[in-house]
């Protein structure tokens, strides 16, 4: 949906320039800010201005962090000259001064609060009022609103009811009403507080909100079920059945019943957060009590699927109250465990969800199946943090499940997970191979692809499998945002950024975590910092590295994620690694490495920890290390585990095999996308070969490994590329994006996407970049490259010229 709105925004201007004021932000719905906020902070070569207008920013909020210009009010010589000028008769000093001083300036309360006074107030003898100033000028509406003919104000009432703005849709429902519109009109508009054309304009959003309070309750539903009448039931039903919904006085299974369809209707088409809405009414017009706990169960599902996890507790709560049966309560634990999990998957999920599996078995074998495996999706998460019910535990009551009468993905990936709990990675790796194939077609279901890709994603990269994880992970992010199901969307993406690591594709990382911090911001959600902190350790930036392993380690500590702070010491071993500090690497190895029955950072650990153990004089640690990494890696077979498998062992090596090895590796990992990890072996090789004394081989393979490492932006590692250069006597000029003839992070990433044949829609789509954006970029690209067509960036970028 971002991506949409850049580009049609993007398009819009490109004949002139075009300016978005988006007046009044802090009442926009999370899902139209998130777009925004989105699309502004991508904006580069766009002829486009967005502008908010928010009463006061909040650091929590998802337009935090943009540029701001703080408007102050006016000045107090201004306020009483407009003061003055609106005000008919004479003013009260004192009144004066109390006016210009509650309003702080505000243009809007001082045309407003004067005219919410009688001649007594102005006079300077009315009493006085207590209300902060947004309550005073609805109150100043309000009464505005009160003073209108009687017609005139339940027009403006109906057009208060009316959400979308339909001018016609108002006039036909005012008709039904028994109003006579044109004079309604005609008052109303001589009131200013609303323009009637095709489409209905209030003067100010308060001005709506105090004509619908100013209507008792009889008068908004004879409004509303005259709206409902008037709703085309068949190009319209969903908004039907919401007028219908506030029409009804109590009761009314009916109207219950179309609520439930339109809410079928909206999550058919992505809108999750309105299928939420609609089913809780739906549950509050239902008048069975059994009916009415399930449809507020639905309501929860729907809620926790939208990231809404504090409504989704309430409504849990509400059904818990009612009767449940014992099927439905099984559902509330479920739900229950999924808000521990998502908000911060952590050590309390595993237990409910296991209770709540078995309970399902006897009602619904699939669900109950799904259950289990979240059981198994929780304790992965929990790692070595987990505690009752463990490990071990979780996966014999797995593999004890109710076998599936039609094996979907998720009973296959249960299966799988279920044997590498208890049988361990080596027994497991075919079963989970095949699962893998599965799930890296389109066709496992939108619905099951959506619940499960993440933990395909985590299986693919405990394999060593990058492609099937790039696939899952681009998938994952692809079906969440169509769904609009906000609680998953931040592991997909952050999934995706980590993918864009390993893939050495830093600037797209970057672009992908902007968005995560987003997200998860706005659904109160704890979310370890993977990609952010993958990110900072291959680039080498030290304190802010240092900040995110810390941040990482105490709170996944806090919230029972042992995967987490696994995770965080293994980046830790790559960025000393970088730095070249190997005494300070093995420890943080070998604190990632103590936990091998979890999932992928534990083996990738290894290989750091044998490069940091043989770099310190370590050989034994190193050589433990190595025979710990070669049993998975055999057992997976990927070039990315092989590559890495062999990197290590010629670490261990000396002579004519220690070359061989390092063949291997560059040979393997080369048929990969881990770029990092093949420039990084090839400046292990080049270290190796200029320790032979054989400079002139060194000097080939760390001149790539330096041109690799620094165009990607891999800072430490290209800067022990450049020192071992300089020990082989070569000149080497220290690379910088600030050069001119250097290209930025970002530069390097869309010149190398057009290299590989990628259309510029294609290139933004990847990135989250407009078309102009990438555009204005390859305009750079070929300036500072000296070239003239696309079909010349893949020779430069093979001659190293990129940084």
């Amino acid at each position: 949906m971002g991506l949409a709105a850049l580009s049609l925004l993007a398009e819009a201007g490109e004949n002139r320039p075009l300016v978005c004021l988006v007046d009044d932000a802090q009442w926009l719905d999370q899902a139209s800010a998130l777009t925004l906020e989105f699309v502004a902070r991508r904006l580069l070569a766009e002829s486009v201005l967005i502008v908010f207008a928010v009463r006061t920013p909040s650091p929590g909020e998802p337009l935090a962090g943009l540029p701001e210009l703080l408007v102050t009010g006016l000045s107090e010589l201004d306020s009483r000259t407009l003061l003055d000028r609106v005000v008919i008769g004479p003013l009260d000093d004192q009144v004066r001064e109390r006016v210009v001083a509650e309003a702080h300036g505000n243009p809007l309360a001082l045309l407003e609060l004067p005219r919410g006074r009688d001649a007594a107030q102005i006079a300077g003898f009315g009493r006085p009022d207590a209300q902060p100033l947004a309550g005073e000028i609805e109150e100043g509406f309000l009464r505005r609103v009160e003073a209108l003919p009687v017609e005139a104000r339940r027009l403006l009432v109906t057009a208060a009811a009316e959400p979308v703005g339909d001018g016609m849709l108002l006039r036909r429902a005012a008709e039904r009403l028994g109003i006579a519109v044109d004079t309604a009109v005609s008052h109303v508009e001589a009131s200013e507080l609303i323009t009637i054309g095709a489409r209905i304009r209030f003067r100010h959003p308060l001005v709506r909100s105090a004509a619908y309070r100013a209507a008792g309750a009889h008068a908004l539903r004879e409004v509303h079920q005259a709206l409902a009448e008037v709703t085309d039931g068949r190009s319209d039903p969903d908004r039907r059945a919401w007028h219908l919904a506030c029409a009804a006085q109590g009761p009314d299974d009916a109207v219950a019943d179309e609520l439930e369809r339109s809410a079928g209707r909206a999550q058919a088409r992505g809108g999750v957060a309105a299928a939420a809405a609609l089913l809780r009414s739906a549950a509050e017009l239902t008048g069975d009590p059994a009916r009415r706990a399930r449809r507020t169960v639905d309501a929860a599902q729907a809620t926790v699927h939208a990231g809404a996890f504090g409504p989704a507790t309430t409504l849990l709560a509400r059904a818990e109250s009612g009767p449940l049966d014992e099927f439905l309560r099984a559902r509330v634990n479920v739900l229950q465990a999924q808000i521990a999990f998502a908000v911060g998957r952590g050590k309390e999920a595993p237990p409910l969800l296991l209770a709540a599996a078995r309970r399902l078995e006897r009602f619904d074998v699939a669900l109950a199946r799904e259950t289990h495996l979240e059981a198994v999706s929780a304790v992965i998460f929990a790692g070595h943090l987990a505690h009752e019910p463990g490990w071990r535990e979780v996966g014999e009551v797995a593999r004890a499940a109710p076998p599936a009468p039609r094996p979907r993905a998720s009973d296959l990936l249960l299966d799988a997970l279920a044997v590498r709990l208890t049988d361990g990675y080596s027994v497991s790796a075919p079963m989970i191979e095949r699962v893998l194939d599965v799930f890296s077609h389109e066709s496992v279901p939108v619905r099951e692809a959506m619940r499960w890709l993440l933990l395909a994603g985590v299986v693919a990269a405990d394999l060593w499998d990058l492609e099937r994880w790039r696939t899952v992970a681009t998938r994952h992010v692809t079906i969440t945002r169509e769904s609009g199901a906000l609680s998953d969307l931040p592991l997909a993406l952050d999934s995706c950024a980590v993918v864009h690591v390993f893939a050495g594709e830093l600037a797209a990382a970057a672009s992908v975590i902007d968005e995560v911090r987003t997200v998860s911001g706005a659904i109160g959600a704890y979310q370890p910092p993977f990609g952010e902190l993958a990110l900072a350790a291959v680039r080498g930036r030290e304190r802010e590295a240092r900040t995110l392993i810390d941040r990482t380690i105490s709170g996944s500590t806090l919230y029972g994620q042992g995967l987490g702070v696994t995770v965080a010491h293994s980046h830790h071993a790559v960025l000393c690694n970088g730095l070249a500090k190997y005494a300070e690497a093995a420890a943080a190895a070998q604190a990632a490495a103590r936990h091998q029955e979890e999932f992928g950072a534990p083996r990738w650990a290894l290989t750091e920890l044998v490069e940091a153990a043989a770099r310190s004089g370590a050989r034994t640690l190193a050589h433990d290390a190595l025979e710990q990494l070669s049993e998975t890696t055999r057992a997976s077979g990927t070039d990315w585990a092989l590559g890495a498998e062999a990197r290590s062992r010629a670490l261990l090596t000396d002579g004519v095999a220690a070359e061989d090895l390092y063949r291997e590796a560059i040979e393997r990992l080369g048929r990969t996308r881990v770029r990092v990890e093949l420039a990084r072996a090839r400046l292990l090789y080049g270290e190796w070969l200029r320790r032979e004394n054989r400079r002139l081989d060194a000097r080939e393979q760390l001149g790539t490994a330096y041109e690799t490492l620094t165009q990607v932006g891999a800072e430490a590692f290209s800067g022990r590329a450049r020192r071992e250069l300089r020990a082989t006597g070569a000149t080497v000029r220290r690379r910088s994006g600030t050069a001119d003839t250097a290209l930025t992070s970002q530069e390097a990433q869309i010149a190398r996407l057009a290299a590989d044949g990628l259309t510029n829609p294609e290139i933004g789509a990847q990135l989250f970049l407009s078309r102009h954006t990438v555009e204005w970029h390859l305009r750079s690209v070929f300036s500072k490259l000296g070239i003239a067509s696309r079909n010349e960036i893949r020779t430069e970028l093979l001659h190293g010229v990129a940084s």
